[in-house]
């Protein structure tokens, strides 16, 4: 994974959620600089800004990915019609389960995902990350309450295609 430029706007707590999607790999420690506009606005990025204030961050706990398996058959080429999926849900962490702040969210997806299909996921309805090509995603700091999950598939042009039923899950505090 690069570490291109990690930007997560936030303002008050309402927006304390971090996604990381993860796969099949391991991430060093890094350093990220905060910096904090004259509205207010705190911006996190990679690269150092003027007045930014650098932080350590400590390397995220990686998780197995269906992907790192070898493929039982070569993907689809890009820009094929659209196959729906036999199966497309969260798999984990399952309805009503109680989880901690930080959690993986984890898909069952089959056949495997094509090349040029995408997932995102939603957390409350609202968008948690922009659209990546893995089964497996990272919350992290989620208040104590109920939390809604659900995940969509986007085909090669973006378009959604299919969502997951919703999972509710509890964060305790």
């Amino acid at each position: 994974m690069s570490r291109k430029a990690l930007v997560a706007q936030a303002k008050g707590w309402g927006m304390g959620l971090v996604l990381v999607a993860w796969g099949d790999i391991t991430v060093a420690s890094s350093t990220v600089y905060r910096v904090v506009d004259e509205h207010g606005n705190v911006t996190f990025s990679d690269t150092p800004s003027e007045g930014g204030e650098a932080l350590e961050l400590a390397p995220l706990p990686g998780l197995p990915s269906e992907y790192a398996k070898a493929p039982e058959a070569p993907p689809a080429a890009p820009g094929q019609p659209f196959m729906p999926y036999d199966r497309f849900q969260i798999r984990s962490p399952s309805a009503g389960a109680e989880v901690g702040a930080a959690t993986p969210v984890m898909l069952s997806i089959v056949p495997r995902l094509r090349d040029d299909h995408r997932v995102q996921l939603r957390v409350n309805g609202e968008l948690s990350q922009s659209a990546l090509h893995s089964d497996v995603f990272w919350l992290a700091n989620l208040p104590a309450g109920r939390h809604r999950l659900q995940a969509e598939l986007l085909d090669s042009q973006g378009r959604r295609q299919h969502r997951t039923t919703a999972v509710t899950i509890v964060v305790a505090e």
